[in-house]
């Protein structure tokens, strides 16, 4: 193994800020991955995991200890009566992978087509869009457990799978090595999501060829700058800055009553209303193409925060936290970052 030092990690990462990291490590073997931690804990120096870099702000400062490159790699596809197992190392790519299920015929990730970041990634952020979710397909989670210094495999129930958010989230103590998937074999996707069933021309709950449904994600995405493109500024960003709050009754009309107009929502449960932040941030006066110097919100999706040349990492979290206090502020409402925040803070 390679370990390099001072290494830039702005042009590893989507939002093209950061300083460097003090070491790097690319991991290629599984087995490899508990001597770099060993040696890493006996020295008490910090351990972070970078994929594509889609979903993290590194600060200005860098990275004070050793960053991981997943680079792990393999698919490996096994038949279980009519469904198909699919167990993917985590430094695959997530899009290349979702776009092989599509051809493949196999169900639940198509809606998440376009998606940046590797394999490795999705059940850490329970990665979603358009009406799915990660976890609904994941078999199970191989992981290297610090803590004991041993690999585990972990069920879906042992994960804590919430919205954008698991235990690996939540605690340093676990790295995904694998995903295993089990897939219906059915090339119609169930539409969930409105802005989706409109752009196919179906009802909610109407199936959608796999194919289909790929082609418009992606083209939704593109629309709105969510898809990695060198050649549009837009894309230069963490994807969705903001999650989308869920909130109690009582707070979703407070915002209906000052914003005069019902805010879109969706049922979250226990009569709680998952708000869509990117209609908040506009109300709250931030329209797009806003910006705070050389940081701002896109001019095609109010949820990402842009680099529009050169920003640095203070800015880009200036301009979020000045969106975020409006929004507080204007209609009361605290939005919470989505991505990673790495030498940085809140």
């Amino acid at each position: 193994m390679l370990s390099l030092r001072s290494v830039p990690l702005a042009p590893l990462t989507t939002m093209r800020v950061g300083g460097p990291a003090a070491r790097m490590v690319s991991l290629e073997r599984e087995q490899d991955l508990a001597e770099v931690l060993a040696s890493a804990d006996a020295s008490c120096e910090p351990v972070f995991v970078l994929g594509t870099g889609s979903n993290v702000v590194v600060g200005d400062a860098g990275f004070p200890g050793l960053v991981l490159r997943m680079a792990l790699r393999g698919i490996e596809i096994r038949r279980e009566g009519e469904r198909v197992r699919v167990d993917v190392a985590a430094g695959e790519d997530w899009d290349p992978f979702a776009e092989r299920a599509v051809a493949e015929g196999w169900r639940g990730v198509a809606c998440m087509s376009g998606v940046p970041g590797l394999v490795g990634a999705t059940p850490i952020q329970n990665v979603g869009a358009y009406g799915q979710e990660v976890r609904d397909t994941i078999a199970g989670v191989r992981v290297f457990d610090r803590r004991r210094a041993t690999f585990v495999d972990l069920a879906p129930s042992e994960c804590g799978f919430d919205y954008r958010a698991s235990i690996f989230k939540r605690d340093d103590r676990w790295i995904v090595t694998r995903v295993s998937f089990v897939f219906d074999c059915e090339r119609l996707e169930s539409i969930r999501y409105p802005e989706l069933s409109k752009a196919l021309g179906v009802k909610e709950g109407e199936p959608a060829p796999l194919s289909r449904v790929r082609e418009t994600v992606l083209a939704l995405r593109r629309g709105k700058g969510m898809v990695l493109d060198e050649t549009d500024p837009e894309s230069v960003s963490a994807g969705s800055f903001f999650v989308n709050p869920i909130v109690d009754a009582a707070t979703a009309a407070r915002v209906e009553a000052v914003a005069g107009q019902r805010p879109p929502g969706y049922p979250a449960g226990d009569g709680r209303i998952k708000l869509a932040a990117a209609w908040l941030v506009e109300r709250a006066g931030f329209a797009r193409g806003w910006s705070l110097g050389r940081a701002g919100v896109s001019r095609k999706h109010a949820l990402a925060i842009v680099n529009r040349g050169g920003a640095t990492a203070t800015e880009v979290l200036a301009a979020a936290r000045a969106v975020r206090d409006g929004v507080r502020d204007r209609l009361g409402v605290t939005l919470e970052p989505e991505p990673v925040m790495i030498g940085c803070e809140w």
